[in-house]
């Protein structure tokens, strides 16, 4: 295959994927009612035409008619009155009035079956019409049904690969937020200790010095507290070394016996 053919028949290609995305079934459907509403109506409008022809034929019919009857009585009179010539004069006038209605009776009937063509005409081409329109619309709401699934369903698919790097940001958060928090504390715990000085402020080598000392001072008394405890425990064991065990269970420990009478 030649580069030309080739370019061609991708350009073809591409042009079509192109038109399918750009056409939407809706609009050729209405624009498809659109032009069969249009054929009707010119249907119609060609039986209103035929039907004024018609009408004027009729109209023209009746006028003859009504000379065709006038000569007529006019030759009766004039044969009346002994008129021979007048009489023959009225009936020449009819008889040419006669051939004219035998053609116009003639596009009478020739109107009158045309029109009734075009009327069946209309109204099956009425009938297909209002089909088509019922088929049109079922055919846009579903069409228009499953463009709103397919966008459902690829929003989800969106919101799914989304939500997976939202995922990947949030635990990325978190475990950032907990780096920050154990910094923030640890740096905490160096400022009180005074192993890292805070510079933000005034430094005040006084207040340091009685925090750190009020720190320590807390510290030993609760270390004298723990082992005066300690030793009033040994001491009570020194005393009474069998005073645990001669207890009766449930007994107090610092329950005397009772002396007698």
């Amino acid at each position: 295959m030649s580069v030309m053919k080739r370019m061609s028949m991708i350009f073809r290609s591409k042009a079509n994927n192109a038109l399918d995305r750009m056409e939407d079934p809706r609009e050729t459907l209405d624009y498809s009612y659109q032009r069969q509403v249009e054929m009707l109506q010119k249907v119609r409008r060609g039986v209103a035409d035929v039907a004024t022809s018609r009408k004027r034929l009729e109209l023209q019919i009746s006028r003859i008619e009504g000379e065709h009857n006038k000569l007529t009585e006019q030759g009766r009179k004039a044969l009346e009155l002994g008129r021979e010539d007048l009489a023959r004069s009225a009936l020449e006038r009819r008889s040419g009035l006669d051939n004219q209605l035998a053609d116009l009776r003639v596009q009478y009937q020739q109107l009158q079956g045309e029109e009734e063509k075009l009327v069946l005409a209309a109204q099956r081409l009425q009938a297909k019409v209002d089909a088509f329109r019922t088929r049109k619309e079922t055919i846009k709401a579903t069409y228009t049904a499953a463009e709103a699934q397919t966008r459902i369903n690829e929003a989800f698919s969106g919101i799914s690969e989304e939500m997976g790097d939202v995922g990947l940001a949030i635990q990325r958060a978190e475990d950032r937020t907990a780096q920050l928090q154990a910094r923030a504390g640890a740096i905490d715990e160096l400022l009180a200790s005074g192993a890292l000085e805070d510079y933000s402020g005034p430094r005040d080598d006084i207040q340091a010095e009685l925090d750190r000392m009020g720190a320590s001072s807390g510290v030993e008394i609760e270390l004298e507290r723990l082992k005066a405890e300690l030793n009033q425990g040994s001491l009570q064991k020194q005393l009474d070394p069998g005073a645990q065990q001669a207890q009766p269970q449930g007994q107090p420990q610092d329950q005397r016996p009772q002396q007698g009478g």
